[in-house]
């Protein structure tokens, strides 16, 4: 079975860190592009980082450069987005995405909740 699956959010005070993980299942990510988008009820879903295949190069919005960072294990099968010096404006649910690089095949995790909240 082809599964994203997206752990590591909670409720953390401003300013503080969380390491959220994106474990893939029934394909290996080796020949993804993979990302972190975020969304809140009221937005549409914004893409926040992406890297590539071989681990870079990455993109960022504009919102979160230096203070987020993607990284990916191909071993593990498993993307990372480290967020530190968190704002209550990363509010939101954050999704992980496969995008296959030749086919274009993508994949969607069902979400993680982040909550910046003092």
């Amino acid at each position: 079975q082809v599964q994203l699956v997206e752990s590591g959010g909670g409720l953390v005070q401003p300013g503080g860190s969380l390491r959220l993980s994106c474990a893939a299942s029934g394909f290996t990510i080796n020949s993804y592009v993979m990302s972190w988008y975020r969304q809140t009820p009221d937005k549409e879903r914004e893409l926040v980082a992406t890297i590539a295949r071989a681990g870079g190069p990455t993109n960022y919005a504009d919102s979160v450069k230096g203070r987020f960072t993607i990284s990916r294990d191909n071993a593990r099968n498993t993307v990372y987005l480290q967020m530190n010096s968190l704002k209550p404006d990363d509010t939101a649910v954050y999704y992980c995405k496969a995008v296959h690089f030749t086919n274009l095949y993508v994949y969607w995790g069902r979400g993680t909740q982040v909550t910046v909240s003092s």
